[in-house]
């Protein structure tokens, strides 16, 4: 069976046409029929390509790190949607989260005011949205570190970037290869070569 079935996409389903003005924050969880890790970005659907082995497994290193290394009251998740406004809801890669936001497992997202960290891993298709759109959003809306993380030649390549509270931007505080090691927001030091590293 194809993915194109899977998700409803036969010669009956009809595409979701956006209301005037577009899409709200809310209804991405009640249109049906959508693709997995569908984000919101000024009012339009954004629907993602089929994930690549590196963003796989950059997904897990830095998930599986963060876990390993975030103090008590904080929280990593992976491929949870933030809530920036009533017309932008991101899907950041992986997250650190307040851990009393978390408001039980039918949650959906979380607002910007409960976000320490996002980290984006970019993708052929993401490329502009990881490095342009959606850094403006995360820190328009307060967030305040953003970690973007590109691929070279197989190893994560990690842009750290911290907010700067008067412009309300981000401001780069290191490009880091083979080893991501920092004291800000907490003490994090992660191998980047271990992304193919088996347990």
């Amino acid at each position: 069976m194809s993915a194109a079935r899977d998700y409803g996409l036969d010669g009956d389903y009809r595409w979701p046409r956006p209301p005037e003005g577009g899409w709200l924050a809310d209804d991405l969880d009640e249109l049906p029929n959508l693709p997995p890790h569908t984000e919101l970005i000024d009012g339009s659907l954004v629907f993602v390509s089929p994930q690549t082995r590196f963003h796989s497994r950059a997904l897990y290193l830095f998930e599986h790190a963060l876990l390993g290394q975030v103090p008590d009251e904080w929280e990593v998740n992976r491929e949870m949607t933030v809530r920036l406004d009533r017309q932008n809801r991101p899907e950041p890669d992986v997250l650190v989260s307040r851990a009393d936001a978390d408001t039980g497992h039918r949650q959906t997202w979380f607002g910007p005011e409960d976000v320490l960290i996002v980290v984006e891993v970019v993708s052929d298709d993401s490329r502009e949205r990881d490095r342009d759109v959606k850094p403006r959003k995360y820190a328009g809306a307060g967030i305040p570190h953003y970690w973007r993380v590109e691929d070279s030649e197989g190893l994560p390549v990690v842009y750290v970037h911290e907010l700067d509270p008067a412009t309300r931007s981000y401001v780069p505080t290191g490009i880091f290869h083979h080893r991501l090691k920092l004291t800000v927001p907490f003490p994090v030091d992660i191998d980047l070569t271990a992304i193919d590293r088996r347990r």
